[in-house]
């Protein structure tokens, strides 16, 4: 199991764009279209799948909001702010 993260190693480890909501990384990512937000959900979800890391993705007009915690640690490690990084150079 992956070692809990203390506040200031999330803040000091999670991308630039990222917020902490509770034991939850949080990011809104926008879209020209609805089709596009629907493919950087697939394509993230391949990622979550390769990382066997599994976020909430909810897929929205021209938005995908992502949610990354590791539940079997009960917070925030560093395969979630590892996964927030790929998750930033997919949408780019």
């Amino acid at each position: 199991m992956a070692d809990l993260l203390s506040e200031a190693e999330i803040e000091a480890q999670k991308p630039a764009d990222w917020t902490v909501e509770g034991d939850e990384l949080v990011r809104t990512y926008e879209f020209d279209s609805y089709l596009e937000g629907v493919g950087f959900a697939a394509g993230a979800g391949g990622l979550a799948e390769e990382a066997f890391h599994h976020p909430e993705l909810t897929i929205g007009w021209r938005e995908v909001e992502v949610r990354l915690t590791t539940h079997d640690a009960g917070g925030i490690t560093e395969n979630d702010t590892d996964l927030a990084a790929r998750f930033d150079e997919l949408a780019d």
